[in-house]
């Protein structure tokens, strides 16, 4: 089982918790146990056709998925994923 850290923004769709423990032997598989459990969060990490929403980061340690195999990466047990929105401002 992996951990996925949950910003501050998101925890509200969470029960305000920060770490999760969740299974799954890939990203994507992490990901879709996690809005099962919380599926108030679906919106703010897939857009309407099921992708990974452009402004979500993903690390998995200090390793962007995206430089990696995308929601593909694999997971070991013990994995700390960090879910991490973009933020705009100005």
């Amino acid at each position: 089982m992996a951990t996925i850290r949950i910003p501050t923004p998101l925890r509200p769709y969470t029960n305000g918790q920060s770490d999760l423990t969740v299974s799954g032997e890939t990203v994507g598989q992490v990901l879709d146990s996690l809005v099962q459990q919380y599926p108030a969060l679906r919106p703010h990490i897939f857009n309407e056709n099921g992708e990974l929403r452009p402004f979500v980061n993903l690390f998995i340690g200090e390793e962007n998925i995206n430089d990696l195999q995308g929601t593909t990466t694999p997971v070991k047990d013990g994995d700390r994923i960090l879910l991490i929105p973009s933020i705009a401002g100005g």
